[in-house]
């Protein structure tokens, strides 16, 4: 007689990601010619998910963030293309007020310098109150009370008087925490955080960091934290992406990326960050030459003329993404020569 085989467990149901990036490309008109400052990046996350963008000044970074919260669209002087879908919306194919109605109730960004994005003659709940009464309905009075209950989740002392300074009464840090709490005022989905710790000094910079990180946890809330430090999204994001001249170069596992670097770009950034094991005064490794000229970029990899390890192939072809986006152990790479498991982080 034969038996029957036992009922394979039902496999778990597919989770679909909050953040959708297709080939997302975005270049600027200028009158010496069109600048491709993010060209073909790709990218997903999950909700409650962190991803880390990292890079030099220039790399496209910023860019890529404006693009994916719409902030930046097809218009005079722009061009852009790909697909974006935030919780399954075309974020490109909505109108100016569809993006505006998003804003803030699906995704938000804390930007680099908080006395620029602070209106210095508005007082600071004003700013806090302004988004919850357009976007939630709520009285001026609920509003006022929300305001001051965003003051104190950020860790702002006497949230009621603060409420009713400037910005400029405010350290930077505190003006930094507002920014945070303006982005988290209607309870987004996504925050996109464009290096939110810009001349703060390095204690309010943890901080902040560990703000974002408890705030991230608490609401399941989906971060993307753009950074040119690599330390900064170290232990603190679930997935990290290089990016070069406007491309991903390495995409992959926090941990697989700073234990196993596979491009050489992403080993030079490691090898350039200050340690504490090495002796006083030590040189750190830098890296040599600078990024291309994005009006006139090279035909092959972009960085080839930076890298030890480059051939003439890498200086006539450009490598592909070539990898699992999933494999928490390799991720994806861009390279014709990547680094193997047993090659260590040197510039």
């Amino acid at each position: 007689m034969t038996t029957a085989p036992s009922p394979k467990d039902p496999a778990p149901p597919a989770v679909t990601p909050l953040l959708i990036a297709t080939d997302v490309r975005t270049a600027f008109h200028t009158a010496r010619g069109p600048v491709q400052a993010v060209d073909g990046v790709s990218l997903t996350l999950g909700e409650g998910e962190t991803l880390g963008i990292v890079g030099e000044s220039g790399s496209g970074k910023s860019v890529l963030g404006r693009t994916l919260m719409g902030l930046i669209t097809d218009g005079p002087g722009t061009s852009v293309s790909g697909s974006v879908l935030l919780g399954g919306t075309d974020v490109h194919a909505l109108t100016p007020a569809g993006r505006r109605a998003l804003w803030g109730t699906e995704v938000a960004m804390v930007f680099q310098d908080p006395m620029t994005s602070l209106n210095p003659v508005k007082k600071v709940g004003t700013h806090l109150s302004e988004s919850v009464r357009l976007h939630l309905g709520l009285s001026r009075a609920e509003a006022r009370e929300r305001a001051v209950g965003l003051l104190r989740q950020v860790g702002i002392p006497e949230p009621s008087r603060r409420a009713d300074q400037y910005p400029h009464e405010l350290s930077g840090g505190m003006r930094q925490r507002v920014v945070i709490a303006m982005a988290l005022a209607c309870g987004p989905r996504l925050l996109i955080a464009d290096e939110p710790t810009t001349a703060l000094d390095v204690t309010v910079q943890k901080q902040i960091l560990d703000l974002l990180r408890s705030l991230s946890e608490e609401l399941r809330m989906a971060t993307v934290l753009i950074s040119h430090d690599l330390s900064t999204v170290a232990g603190r994001t679930d997935r990290v992406a290089v990016m070069y001249a406007g491309r991903l170069v390495e995409y992959a596992d926090t941990a697989a990326v700073f234990d196993r670097p596979r491009h050489p770009y992403s080993s030079a950034l490691i090898a350039s960050i200050p340690r504490l094991d090495l002796p006083p005064h030590t040189l750190l490794p830098a890296i040599e030459g600078s990024p291309p000229d994005l009006l006139h970029p090279p035909p092959g990899c972009r960085f080839a003329p930076r890298c030890g390890r480059a051939t003439d192939r890498c200086v006539t072809q450009a490598p592909r993404l070539a990898g699992r986006a999933g494999d928490r152990d390799t991720g994806v790479v861009a390279c014709h020569h990547p680094l193997g498991a047993d090659e260590e982080a040197t510039a």
